[in-house]
């Protein structure tokens, strides 16, 4: 008979003394071990057999992974050990940076962004990410540290295929910095799932605009897509529409429309991919135009 509550494996919790340490012994054990900071999805993933680790390395405790900081030069810098909770309430991020606290507050349940954090979100590359769209329409770049020291990752080029990302064995997220945002911006994420709590998303789409004077519309919206990809998708072509024509409930239909011929969607059992991409238009025609409403007043 099976077990429909399986143990988590013994496993051995490492906490190193310094970012080298880690990445140096993540780097000589790397079919082994894996940095810990929330849990929340490696974990689970243990427990029911899936991710044969031996051991996990603490790296929470090291230096600038709890931080977040606001530089009025530079942008916002969030810790990758920071919960998504203390992102969402955070001053500095639900002024300057409303999009991601929403995201975030959009995630499974209260208790379990006490624990999770916006870089693991990020790291664990499911095309369902809900908080990816915002860190990638606003700009997001990852501080990574390997083998060979700190070195900078944009999240436009970060994702490779589900679950699959450019990290290397030793590498290890330290922050994501997102730089500052037009004065004139807005944002908005959409997810719809089977109920409105504590739900995958069946089709996530994350809008952020803002004005452009270079633009032809007037306007530039940067968009991405959850769970109709392999990873995180931008519809350029909806960009270009709504970059390139004057703004109007047709342009819009138009955008959504190229989005909806852009992507791949899967069936599963959440949503069959005829209806994710059908509702990949009407939530991106909904959400620019709520998005658009904010930036023209």
């Amino acid at each position: 008979m099976n077990n429909s509550h399986p143990a988590l494996p013994e496993f051995e919790y490492l906490i190193p003394a310094s970012l080298n340490e880690a990445s140096q012994f993540l780097a000589s054990h790397a079919t082994e071990a894996r940095p810990f900071m929330g849990g929340t999805d490696c974990l689970v993933r243990m427990r029911d057999g899936l991710l044969p680790m031996k051991t996990m390395v603490d790296v929470k405790p090291l230096e600038g992974m709890k931080d977040i900081k606001f530089d009025a030069a530079k942008g916002l810098t969030i810790g990758a050990a920071v919960p998504m909770n203390t992102v969402a309430r955070h001053p500095d991020v639900r002024k300057h940076y409303p999009l991601l606290a929403q995201a975030a507050e959009t995630v499974a349940s209260y208790q379990l962004r006490s624990r999770a954090t916006i870089c693991g979100n990020i790291c664990n590359a499911s095309p369902a990410g809900d908080t990816i769209g915002a860190c990638l329409t606003m700009g997001g770049v990852l501080t990574v540290h390997g083998v060979g020291g700190f070195r900078q990752e944009p999240l436009s080029k970060f994702f490779l295929g589900p679950g699959k990302t450019v990290l290397i064995p030793g590498d290890i997220v330290t922050a994501i910095t997102l730089p500052l945002l037009p004065n004139k911006s807005a944002g908005k994420y959409r997810k719809l799932g089977r109920n409105t709590l504590s739900d995958l998303s069946i089709v996530g789409v994350t809008v952020f605009g803002y004005v452009d004077t270079t633009a032809a519309s007037g306007f530039r919206f940067r968009l991405a897509l959850a769970s109709v990809a392999p990873v995180p998708f931008v519809p350029v072509k909806a960009e270009e529409i709504l970059a390139g024509k004057a703004i109007t409930a047709e342009t819009i239909q138009e955008a959504g429309q190229a989005a909806m011929d852009a992507v791949t969607p899967i069936d599963d059992v959440r949503g069959s991919a005829r209806y994710r991409k059908y509702m990949v238009r009407n939530l991106l025609i909904e959400t620019v135009t709520e998005v658009w409403k904010q930036l023209a007043r």
